[in-house]
């Protein structure tokens, strides 16, 4: 599969503070791919540095294709009606808007409404529609459900999964590791302006263990246990309440989350 994107020896420097320390991923045509990183690890910088919007101080970044971004933060004029800044938008991009495309983000009906009386859930739709104007391959979207209600959540992902169903290159960024496990087929986690992490989810789960949690309920309370042995911790424990005659009334297993993987790996756990 063809590289979309390619990211070689990225480095980016703000006065004596170094944010990208020579980071190199590549995402591939087609896929969904998330940058993850927790708070001044480098990834709005790298999202930046490969949307053109930040120059970089050293390393290259490729780009095979349009690009489309929806930012986590833009904004319109108060007043400007959705269909006006899709016609504005469509002017630049020297195109005419996809009728389609917008019936399916349900442009049509804020048709009437102006952009300051728009929720959340409807800028962000709107966002997504001005960021495929010219129908682009590539499409980038940063935090693209932050602040949605679960039913446009849950729009905005069938989307998401549309666009990559049409062969278009999606790179995300969010802090919502639910919806990463959902949507993504590789992610990359950044710890310092280093790749800490490249590879697939089951890869990640492989890398850092399964963190299993026991939970056994006696007639003494519950206690609860960490492990990447599942097998071995409930034999160890069941053999030890077993050998104190204790009575266990209830056993419990938790699987480590992605969110709990991230955290080990975004914190140097790993």
């Amino acid at each position: 599969m063809a590289d979309a994107i390619r990211v070689t020896g990225l480095k980016k420097r703000y006065g004596n503070l170094s944010v990208l320390n020579g980071i190199d991923f590549t995402v591939r045509q087609g896929e969904i791919f998330a940058l993850l990183g927790g708070n001044g690890a480098g990834k709005t910088t790298a999202l930046e540095c490969i949307e053109g919007l930040r120059s970089y101080d050293g390393g290259e970044v490729t780009v095979n294709g349009k690009i489309g971004i929806q930012l986590q933060s833009a904004s319109l004029q108060a007043y400007i009606r959705p269909l006006e800044a899709v016609n504005l938008f469509s002017k630049w991009n020297k195109t005419k808007p996809d009728a389609a495309m917008l019936k399916a983000l349900g442009i049509y009906e804020l048709s009437k409404k102006k952009y300051a009386e728009l929720s959340t859930g409807q800028k962000r739709r709107l966002h997504l529609a001005l960021a495929l104007i010219g129908n682009p391959d590539i499409v980038v979207l940063d935090e693209p459900t932050a602040g949605l209600d679960v039913e446009a959540r849950r729009a905005l992902h069938e989307q998401i999964r549309a666009l990559k169903a049409q062969g278009r290159t999606i790179l995300l960024a969010s802090h919502d590791m639910a919806e990463v496990e959902t949507l993504c087929d590789r992610i990359a986690i950044l710890r310092e302006g280093q790749i800490a992490f490249l590879g697939t989810i089951g890869e990640l789960t492989a890398a850092v263990g399964r963190h299993y949690t026991v939970h056994i309920t006696t007639p003494c309370g519950r206690q609860s246990f960490e492990t990447d042995h599942l097998t071995q911790t409930l034999f160890e424990k069941i053999s030890e309440y077993h050998d104190k005659k204790i009575e266990i009334s209830d056993v419990r297993t938790d699987r480590g989350t992605l969110e709990q993987h991230f955290i080990d790996i975004a914190r140097g756990g790993q």
